[in-house]
C-alpha cells in the first residue's frame, strides 16, 4: 500500500510540476511572441514616420531621432501591461507626439521648398550688375539722401547684441539710388557700426549690398552725426535696429538735423525702431515734432512677442513713447507693411514697410518712383492684408489671380510664418485659417503647372 501510495503520489507531484513548468514555458513563448509583435509594429511605424520626415525635411538626423523615440515608446507600451497607469500615460504622450509629428509633416509639405531654394540661390549670387532695376533706365543724379544707423552694439546693460538692420538699409539704399539719389551713411559715433543680418529675410538686394564695394565702404566708414553737413542732403532716413532705441533719442545732432529738415520742408523718414530719432525733437515753437502727427513704428505687440522682457531692456517701448509725445499712432497688423505719411514726415512700422516707405519718400520729394518688380514676399504681404481687411475668400481670389499672372511670385512660406505667429499668440482659429490659405496657395500653384 505504501509503495502503491508512493507510486500514485510521486507521479501526481511530478505531473503538477510538469504542468507548472509547461505553463511557464508557454507563457514565456507567448510573451516573447507579443514582444516580437510589439517590436515589429513599433519598428514599422517608426520607420514609416522616419521616412516621411526625411522626405519632407531632408534631414536624416531628425528622421532617425523621431523614429527611435516613437518606436521605443510603442514597444514600451506593449511591455507595460502590469503597470496600467504608466502604460496609459505613455499612450497619451505618444499619441500626442504622433499627432504633432503628422501635423508637422503636413505643415512642412505645404511649403514650396524647391521655390524657396531657387529664390535663395538666385539671391545669393546677386550683385548690383545683375539687378535690372539698378542697371536699366538709369536716372540722372537728383541729389543726396542721408541714411542714419545706430552705433549701439548692445541693448543697454542687458548684454544682448544689436545693431542696425541690414535689410532696412539695403532696400532703402537701392530705392534711393535707382531714383537718382546718392546715399551717404552716418551714425552717432561714426566709423563702422554693428549690423544685424537675418539670414531668413535676405533677398537679392541685401546680398548685392554685401558685395557692393561702395556701399560697404560707406557702412564701414560712416560719418559721425556731429560732422554731417546738413545742407548737402535733400532728405534723411533713419534705419531701424534695436540699438536705435539707445543712441537716437538723446543725440543732439540728430535732434537738430531733424528739426531743421522738417521745418524747412525736407523729407524725414524712419522705419521700425528708426522713429526713436523723433521722440525728443522739439520745434522752434517748443512743441514736439510728432505732436498730432500720424506716426508708425515697431509696435508694443511686435516688441513684446519677440522680447517678453522688453520693458526691462529698453528705456521705453517706442509706441508708448511716441504716443506720450502726442503722436497719433497708426498701428497696423503685426509684421505686415504699414506706413504713415504726414506731409514731409514718413514713418514705417517694421522691416516689411521699408520698400513702400522709401518710395513714398521719393514721391514726397516730387518724383514718380521708378518701376520696381514686386518681390514674392511683398505679394504675400498683399495677400495677408486682403485677408485682414476682407477675409479668406477674397485672399484666395487674390492668390488665384497672382498664380495666373506673369512675374507675380508669392512666398506662401511668409503666410505660414504668420500662422506660426498666430499660434504663438494662442489664436488657434486664426492659425488654422492662415494655414488653410497656405494649403490653397499650394493647390493653386500645382494646378498651374
Amino acid at each position: 500500500m505504501i509503495f502503491y501510495t508512493d507510486e500514485i503520489i510521486i507521479p501526481s507531484a511530478f505531473t503538477r510540476k510538469f504542468t507548472v513548468i509547461r505553463n511557464i514555458i508557454i507563457n514565456n513563448m507567448m510573451s516573447d511572441k507579443k514582444n516580437g509583435i510589439a517590436i515589429v509594429i513599433g519598428a514599422a511605424i517608426a520607420i514609416a514616420i522616419g521616412i516621411a520626415i526625411l522626405v519632407v525635411t531632408n534631414n536624416l538626423k531628425i528622421g532617425i531621432g523621431v523614429a527611435i523615440v516613437l518606436g521605443g515608446s510603442i514597444v514600451a507600451i506593449f511591455k507595460l501591461k502590469k503597470h496600467p497607469k504608466i502604460k496609459w500615460t505613455l499612450i497619451s504622450i505618444t499619441s500626442l507626439l504622433a499627432i504633432c509629428i503628422v501635423f508637422g509633416i503636413w505643415f512642412l509639405s505645404l511649403l514650396p521648398r524647391e521655390e524657396i531654394q531657387a529664390r535663395n540661390s538666385a539671391a545669393e549670387i546677386s550683385t548690383v550688375h545683375t539687378i535690372p532695376y539698378l542697371m536699366e533706365d538709369v536716372i540722372q543724379q537728383r541729389g543726396k539722401i542721408l541714411a542714419v544707423v545706430t552705433s549701439s552694439h548692445t541693448m543697454g546693460s542687458s548684454g544682448k547684441s544689436t545693431g542696425y538692420e541690414l535689410t532696412e538699409l539695403a532696400r532703402a539704399y537701392y530705392v534711393f539710388k535707382a531714383n537718382g539719389f546718392e546715399v551717404d551713411v552716418a551714425s552717432p559715433l561714426g566709423g563702422k557700426p554693428p549690423v544685424v543680418i537675418d539670414d531668413d529675410d535676405m533677398g537679392k538686394f541685401d546680398f548685392a549690398f554685401l558685395k557692393d564695394s561702395i556701399a560697404q565702404y560707406k557702412t564701414s566708414h560712416t560719418i559721425a552725426m556731429n560732422d554731417v553737413v546738413a545742407d548737402n542732403y535733400e532728405a534723411v532716413f533713419f534705419v531701424g535696429g534695436k540699438g536705435a532705441m539707445f543712441d537716437f533719442p538723446d543725440n543732439k545732432a540728430i535732434q537738430s538735423l531733424v528739426r531743421n529738415y522738417y521745418q524747412s520742408g525736407k523729407v524725414v523718414g524712419a522705419v521700425c525702431h528708426g522713429p526713436a530719432a523723433l521722440v525728443n525733437v522739439r520745434l522752434d515753437n517748443g512743441r514736439s515734432l510728432i505732436e498730432n502727427k500720424k506716426v508708425s513704428s515697431f509696435t508694443n505687440k511686435e516688441e513684446l512677442l519677440l522680447i517678453p522682457d522688453a520693458t526691462s531692456i529698453f528705456p521705453f517701448l517706442l509706441q508708448d513713447k511716441l504716443t506720450a509725445q502726442g503722436a497719433s499712432f497708426q498701428e497696423g497688423t503685426m509684421y505686415l507693411e504699414k506706413i504713415s505719411h504726414d506731409k514731409n514726415l514718413v514713418t514705417g512700422q517694421n522691416p516689411w514697410s521699408t520698400w513702400l516707405l522709401a518710395e513714398t519718400m521719393i514721391k514726397q520729394m516730387g518724383y514718380t518712383p521708378k518701376y520696381r518688380e514686386i518681390t514674392a514676399e511683398e505679394n504675400a504681404v498683399k495677400v495677408l492684408q486682403v485677408y485682414e481687411s476682407h477675409g479668406s475668400e477674397k485672399a484666395k481670389a487674390l492668390i488665384k489671380t497672382m498664380a495666373s499672372g506673369k512675374n507675380m511670385p508669392m512666398a506662401r512660406e511668409f503666410i505660414a510664418m504668420h500662422g506660426v505667429v498666430a499660434a504663438m499668440e494662442v489664436r488657434i482659429g486664426r492659425f488654422f485659417s492662415l494655414i488653410g490659405l497656405v494649403s490653397y496657395a499650394k493647390k493653386v500653384s500645382q494646378s498651374r503647372r
